[in-house]
């Protein structure tokens, strides 16, 4: 009996000996704990109303860069303008304060309120034309300016149109390429396959040549109507450009107003036709 009392008193004190002294102030280990991830907040996507009542971007369309002779027909005329006002027409934008915007900003600033340029503006060209290519884009670069090129797919690597390489020179160059059907068969008649013929199957060529997704389409004529609407955000498109008629009050992202630059117009009634029509 002695010898476990003495046992069990020799265990009482190593297990004192073992304790920590109660005066020595222990560092405590940090506890690591994984990153808190703060969802960013989602961005409200504006109504029709607020996008309607916003300041409207000068958006300008271009067809043929060309001269031509004082008996052209006056579509000619209307639809054409000589290189040398072209090159008036950008250097005159350019000492006006304009910088050019691509249709992204267009959609976050009437989407989502993103800020633009003081005087932003967009210059637009449709019919794939290869002057629009040589004399356009280069032109524009001596400002450093960019812009949006509608292309109908029938026409690529036919003479007086653009090339493949081109369309992928001007898409590598910061401008945009976009959509304008397979060969300008206006919308307001699409019956059957044309929806995929006219919007789906030139989408995936310039999408090929580029490298980049194509989101963007022009109207042939301007012409639209509420039916093809539909049809054209099922295709994968985010907005739609007519000519200046009247937008939709629904949809007005799919019907974003243009207006054509007359060859009949001087520079200085260009910039006023510019300032007249998107005054709001």
């Amino acid at each position: 009996m002695k010898n476990l009392l003495f046992l069990v008193s020799v265990g009482f004190f190593l297990l004192l000996g073992c304790q920590s002294d109660p005066h020595k102030i222990t560092k405590e280990i940090p506890i690591i704990t994984a990153p808190v991830k703060i969802a960013a907040p989602k961005k409200v996507m504006a109504d029709a109303a607020t996008i309607l009542s916003k300041k409207e971007v000068p958006i300008l369309c271009y067809h043929s860069i060309q001269n031509f002779s004082a008996n052209a027909s006056e579509m000619k005329k209307t639809y054409t303008v000589t290189p040398a006002n072209f090159a008036e027409q950008m250097k005159a934008l350019s000492d006006e304060g304009y910088q050019t915007i691509l249709p992204n900003q267009l959609y976050e600033y009437l989407v989502h309120d993103a800020p633009l340029p003081a005087k932003p503006i967009m210059i637009t060209f449709d019919d794939t034309r290869e002057e629009q290519f040589s004399i356009g884009a280069a032109e524009m670069n001596k400002y450093g300016f960019k812009g949006v090129f509608f292309i109908m797919t029938v026409s690529i690597n036919r003479p007086n149109y653009m090339t493949n390489n081109q369309i992928k020179n001007l898409s590598d160059s910061g401008n945009v390429i976009a959509a304008h059907t397979w060969d300008h068969h206006m919308v307001t008649k699409y019956t059957g396959d044309d929806w995929n013929t006219q919007l789906v199957k030139p989408k995936k060529k310039l999408e090929d040549i580029t490298g980049k997704p194509v989101t963007y389409f022009a109207y042939p004529f301007g012409l639209w109507n509420k039916d093809a609407i539909p049809e054209i955000k099922k295709s994968g498109y985010q907005m739609a450009y007519i000519l200046s008629t009247k937008r939709d009050s629904i949809d007005p992202l799919y019907t974003v107003r243009r207006i054509i630059v007359a060859g009949q117009w001087s520079t200085p009634s260009a910039i006023k036709a510019i300032k007249s029509s998107f005054n709001k």
